[in-house]
C-alpha cells in the first residue's frame, strides 16, 4: 500500500500521522509552541518514519490564514496571524527535506472537509462546505470535489451576521468583534459567560444566540453557494449533538422556502469522523499530491 504521511497543525497541538487510503496506522500529538521548534519537532518524526521507509508523500493541514496558492511565492506559509511567532512562517520549506516525496498543503478546515467528503457526513457529495465551530469559526467549501481557492481560502467564520434580539454581547474576535466567530466560537462562549463551553447547562440562554448565529452562518452559505450539505465538526457541535438540529432548524426558517432544494429541513448535518477529520483529510492532502505533485 502507498505509505502517506499527514500534518494536522493546530493551535495547541499538531497531530502527525503516518497511513494510507484505510486511514492511520501511527499518530503522534506534539504541544505546539513557537514555529522554529514546533516544525522542527514534527520534522524530526517526519525523518524518522521516513529512515524506517520512505514516505511517498506528505500532506500538510495547517490553520489559517495560509497561503495555500501554489503558484505564489509565500505559498505554504502562514500569514497575518495574532498567534506568537507564527506570522511567516514556511511550513513546507520547514518539512520538505524529512520526506522523499511531493507535498500538498491546505487548511486544517479545508483538509477536515475532504475527510468528511470521503468517509463522514458527505459520502457522495460534490459540492459542499464544512463549518467547525471550536476555538475559532472556519469554513471549508468544496465544489465540484476540489477544494474552493479564490485570493485565499475561504473565511467563512468572520462573515458579518444579524444579531439576534436581546444579543448585546459585543463580540471576541479582535478584527470585526461581532462577526460569526466572534460571537459563537468557543472563545466567544467562554468571553460571555466566564466558562468554557462544555461547562454550560443545556438550558443556558446563550446557545440561543449561538444557534442563531450559526444558523445565519448556514443560511449565507446555501444562498452563496447552493450546496448540497453543510457538515457542522468542531468541538462545540461535537460536544452537542443536539446543536445541530437546532441549527437546521433555525436556518430552514430563516431560508423562508426561498431555495427550492431546501423543501423540508436545510440539509446541515453533523460531522462523523471527530477528531479524526483533519489528520486523515492531512493523508488526503498527500494522496492529492501524489497525483498532482507539484
Amino acid at each position: 500500500m502507498t505509505r502517506l504521511a499527514g500534518v494536522e497543525l493546530g493551535g495547541t497541538k499538531a497531530v502527525v500521522v503516518l497511513g494510507d487510503e484505510r486511514g492511520i496506522a501511527e499518530r503522534v500529538r506534539i504541544a505546539v509552541s513557537d514555529a522554529d521548534q514546533t516544525l522542527a519537532s514534527v520534522a524530526d518524526q517526519l525523518a524518522q518514519w521516513n529512515r524506517d521507509a520512505p514516505v511517498e508523500a506528505l500532506g500538510i493541514a495547517g490553520f489559517g490564514p495560509l497561503c495555500v496558492d501554489p503558484e505564489r511565492a509565500d505559498y505554504g506559509r502562514i500569514l497575518r496571524t495574532p498567534k506568537p511567532g507564527w506570522e511567516g512562517a514556511d511550513l513546507i520549506g520547514a518539512l520538505q527535506a524529512a520526506v522523499d516525496g511531493p507535498i500538498a498543503l491546505h487548511t486544517d478546515v479545508t483538509a477536515a472537509a475532504l475527510a468528511e467528503g470521503r468517509w463522514g457526513a458527505a459520502r457522495g457529495c460534490a459540492d459542499y462546505a464544512y463549518m467547525t465551530v471550536g476555538t475559532g469559526v472556519g469554513v471549508g467549501v468544496i465544489t465540484k470535489g476540489a477544494p474552493l481557492v479564490g485570493q485565499l481560502h475561504p473565511e467563512g467564520g468572520h462573515m458579518r451576521i444579524p444579531r439576534s434580539p436581546g444579543d448585546d454581547f459585543p463580540g471576541s474576535c479582535r478584527f470585526h468583534g461581532d462577526c460569526l466567530e466572534g460571537v459563537a466560537s468557543g472563545s466567544a462562549i467562554e468571553a460571555r459567560t466566564g466558562m468554557v463551553g462544555d461547562k454550560l447547562r443545556n438550558d443556558d440562554p446563550t446557545w440561543a444566540f449561538v444557534v442563531d448565529a450559526i444558523a445565519n452562518g448556514c443560511a449565507n452559505l446555501l444562498l452563496v453557494l447552493a450546496s448540497q450539505k453543510i457538515v457542522l465538526g468542531g468541538g462545540v457541535t461535537n460536544a452537542r449533538p443536539w446543536l445541530v438540529d437546532r441549527i437546521a432548524e433555525r436556518c430552514t426558517r430563516l431560508l423562508g422556502g426561498y431555495l427550492p432544494f431546501v423543501t423540508d429541513t436545510a440539509p446541515i448535518y453533523g460531522a462523523e469522523l471527530g477528531q479524526d477529520a483533519g489528520p486523515r483529510g492531512s493523508l488526503l492532502l498527500a494522496e492529492r499530491a501524489l497525483r498532482h505533485p507539484r
